[in-house]
């Protein structure tokens, strides 16, 4: 089979690994792909949104199947742009169509289809530029920390947490009104906080059958416990400890069984990959946002513990016959540490040499912002590298990613030393 994969980050480079490693692969192809992911395939320079492009590549190249990687081109509308092109029609797109993408495409969409189908999330209402004055009003009902999420994506910019009433409605004024985050904050969502532990869930279904895929935790945050600005994550481990028994089950009851037969009641063909972000307060889940993809970089950690064939569970859902397909999990934790650039999420330079990728050999490297030079790997965005071990438990693992790091080198690189460390068992 012939595969091009859209994307050109971590999660990507994840991905190309788990594709090439099954025997159903002919040729893989990577677009834009990055310095780590030519290993596995051809890395071809075009942009994942630029439909006629991709189009082009895949008739080039006699595609078999397309696997998108991130949101915006599922978001846009690629896998309704293929089922409607003659000549595109019988390729399999892994991804939702843009219908079904507005899970996370609009968080107005998504929180109306929790309210509809009984999915726990927390209280929340959107506004607009016209209902304002009410927005206004709805925050003097809620207590701090307030959330305003603009509506649409902000390259996960989107997201405000404010201890302060009045910096909260000046932050919810300009979003509306100066446009501080363009079109995605034409609308904007205000819930209320909702204080607990995150995780990620991972799904794949075919709009029928559907299998859980490893769960994981990630950071966010640029400082250690969790200080400073958001990132798109500093790293992740799997699987999470307090996801299993009853709380596993609420989860899967309560929250996966209803998103999948909500979809399906409300006509929703939705084929690929579901993320959703759950908090655990007091024992009970709540969702706090659909992806309509993998994250990133949770992605470095779930796969790796995925024993079954990817391509063919990809089979399964574009033949809608995911159900007969078997998921087999590797027992062993894993935890994935990214080494960023100095000064992300902020200002930083590219660029940077970096050494010792070849030093690493007990860990999974995948790379996140790279690019090549010659012989040489340099540094081609904030997040450069992500690197994955595996460990008994979540201590070793840890322990076994950190001694990998320690023969990894480029200037002003910075990584956060306490990842997962509020998940070991002497905590």
């Amino acid at each position: 089979m012939n595969i091009l994969l859209l994307g050109s980050g971590g999660r990507e480079h994840a991905l190309a690994w788990k594709i090439s490693r099954s025997s159903s692969l002919e040729a893989l192809y990577i677009a834009p792909g990055n310095a780590g992911t030519k290993q596995f395939g051809k890395n071809i320079s075009i942009d994942p949104t630029d439909f006629e492009a991709v189009k082009k590549e895949v008739i080039d190249n006699k595609i078999n199947m397309v696997v998108v990687g991130p949101e915006a081109p599922l978001v846009n509308g690629i896998a309704d742009f293929f089922a409607e092109d003659e000549q595109l029609k019988n390729v399999a797109v892994i991804g939702p169509n843009k219908e079904a993408a507005q899970l996370e495409g609009s968080k107005d969409f998504a929180k109306a289809f929790m309210n509809k189908h009984n999915i726990p999330t927390a209280k929340h209402k959107t506004f607009t530029k016209a209902t304002i004055k009410e927005g206004f009003a709805f925050l003097d009902t809620l207590k701090p920390p307030y959330v305003l999420k603009a509506d649409g994506l902000a390259a996960g910019k989107g997201v405000l947490i404010l201890s302060d009433l009045h910096e909260a409605k000046k932050e919810f004024s300009s979003m509306l009104l100066d446009n501080k985050f363009g079109g995605a904050g034409a609308q904007v969502v205000i819930e209320e906080f909702l204080k607990g532990v995150e995780m990620s869930t991972f799904v794949i279904t075919d709009g029928d059958g559907f299998k859980v895929l490893p769960e994981a935790k990630d950071y966010k945050r640029i400082g250690e416990k969790d200080t400073g600005l958001n990132t798109g994550g500093m790293g992740a481990v799997s699987p999470v400890p307090f996801a299993e028994g009853k709380f596993s089950d609420k989860v899967y009851n309560q929250i996966i069984v209803p998103t999948i037969k909500g979809l399906k009641a409300d006509k929703i063909k939705y084929k690929g990959f579901i993320f959703i972000g759950i908090i655990n307060v007091n024992g009970e889940p709540y969702v706090i946002e659909y992806n309509c993809r993998l994250g990133d970089p949770e992605t470095e950690v779930i796969l790796p513990r995925l024993r079954s064939d990817l391509i063919d569970l990809f089979e399964g859902v574009a033949t809608n016959t995911l159900s007969e397909r078997d998921v087999e999990f590797d027992p062993r934790s894993a935890a994935t540490v990214m080494m960023v650039s100095g000064g992300y999420p902020e200002k930083y330079e590219k660029g940077k040499t970096i050494y010792g990728l070849n030093a690493a050999t007990e860990s999974l490297i995948f790379h996140a912002g790279t690019a090549s030079d010659g012989p040489a790997v340099r540094t081609a965005g904030g997040r450069v590298l992500a690197v994955t071990s595996f460990g008994k438990d979540i201590e070793t693992a840890v322990e076994n990613t950190y001694e990998s790091i320690s023969n990894i080198e480029f200037e002003n690189a910075y990584f956060r030393k306490d990842i997962g460390k509020d998940l070991f068992k002497s905590n």
